[in-house]
């Protein structure tokens, strides 16, 4: 079958897969018993109104009787769509709705996908503010940039629950995750590597001031947009863009990849040539992101770079950079112990916790699901599988002690909500 025809194929499946045996991927289901007049006479009227006088009591009641400590909403105003750009709220919401699947499958979260028709900063605001009392945590997602900071900024003052805008902060912790391991095993360090990020969107932004906080010295990064090297020259920056601005006579790409240690692309496909690779400085790490296609493709890299560690967005090959590593666990670790933010602090305990995992010893359940891949820390194996079912236990443990030690959760350690 020629490659036109597989993708031809694939396109028919994907369709087939949302419309068949019935559309969409989620339903809502009772957790309780309906089966009898007591049943309904608990589930709605009378019984009901016991519930809702003890939450108008004390709010945290809601918590008790309702189930807003498991139930998260994935929204979004549909402005930045995967890599298909500006679609509109409705056509994201097969992407909403299987973000829903990837909180169910890997956390036991409940999610609703909320589909907003505001594209004014202020109005997805004050939406999201109203639905918010329904909610244990709010992912936001495929927002474009720069609006995404603002909204995130403005959700993270107003309200008492955890806002995570998956498309900075969970890019980044998998980033940082599979580049600290890269860079170890390459026997380079953070602190004085040489850094070039294409792509200045919301995962490029905050991907670097993650690895920044991390340790990585600004003056160690270059980063390019559609125009070129962002330089301290260039007028009309936003505020997140000119914090990363260089000093320097560097414009091109191949001008900021000379003598570079890492290269991360978060932008899109096929914008890197081997012979810019080619420039890089020896033992290469190559973070080629964009999904489906790559900035550059492995193959080509390994032409010219055999001593390059490779990493991709993509799952049919090695070191799949993939944010469900993350975003299911960081929000299960929040609402286990009631946290009222996700901090820093929260985010660094996912990234170690992932940085731990890849290198214990791969249980066999995992490998039985990849068995043509040697599965064991190194070059090819920097960054844990999603089917991994450790993942949950470690990442969210950590996520909720870092809570608590934060003093942003709301139950003490030792009586987490959900497990």
């Amino acid at each position: 079958m020629t490659t036109l025809l597989k993708q031809e194929a694939l396109k028919q499946a994907a369709l087939d897969y949302h419309e068949f045996p019935r559309p969409g991927k989620v339903e809502v289901t009772p957790t309780k018993p309906t089966n009898t007049v007591e049943d309904l006479s608990l589930a709605y009227t009378p019984g009901v109104a016991e519930p809702v006088l003890a939450i108008h009591r004390d709010p945290q009641n809601a918590y008790r009787y309702t189930n807003k400590g498991n139930l998260v909403a994935v929204i979004t105003n549909g402005t930045a769509i995967l890599g298909l750009g500006n679609l509109g709220p409705l056509a994201s919401k097969p992407v909403m709705e299987g973000k829903g699947v990837l909180f169910k499958k890997f956390a036991d979260i409940d999610v609703f996908d909320i589909e907003v028709d505001a594209s004014r900063e202020s109005a997805f605001v004050e939406a999201v503010v109203a639905i918010a009392p329904t909610f244990g945590g709010i992912n936001l997602e495929d927002i474009k940039a720069p609006e995404c900071f603002g909204i995130e900024q403005e959700l993270k003052q107003r309200l008492n629950i955890p806002v995570f805008h998956d498309d900075q902060h969970g890019t980044a912790i998998i980033i940082a995750a599979g580049l600290l391991n890269a860079l170890e095993l390459q026997g380079k360090n953070l602190n004085t590597a040489k850094i070039v990020c294409l792509g200045a969107g919301a995962a490029g932004i905050a991907g670097m001031q993650f690895l920044v906080r991390l340790g990585a010295l600004r003056e160690n990064i270059f980063m390019l947009d559609r125009e070129g090297v962002i330089h301290i020259e260039r007028h009309g920056l936003g505020p997140h863009k000119f914090a990363f601005a260089r000093h320097t006579d560097k414009r091109t790409l191949a001008e900021a990849l000379a003598g570079a240690d890492v290269f991360i692309g978060v932008s899109g496909p096929d914008l890197v040539k081997p012979e810019e690779i080619a420039l890089m400085a020896d033992k290469p790490i190559v973070f080629a992101l964009s999904n489906p296609v790559p900035e550059i493709h492995p193959n080509l890299v390994r032409q010219v770079r055999s001593d390059a560690i490779i990493a991709t967005g993509r799952s049919d090959l090695p070191n799949q950079v993939n944010n469900a590593l993350c975003f299911p666990y960081i929000f299960r670790g929040a609402l286990d112990v009631q946290a009222r933010v996700i901090t820093t602090s929260m985010c660094i305990a996912a990234m170690e916790a992932l940085r731990d995992l890849v290198k214990l010893p791969v249980i066999s359940e995992v490998a039985a699901i990849y068995p043509a891949e040697d599965l064991k820390y190194g070059p090819d194996y920097i960054i844990p599988k999603p089917f991994d079912p450790r993942l949950r236990e470690m990442v969210s443990s950590r996520v909720s002690a870092a809570a608590i030690k934060a003093g942003v959760a709301a139950l003490p350690s030792g009586k987490i909500a959900l497990k």
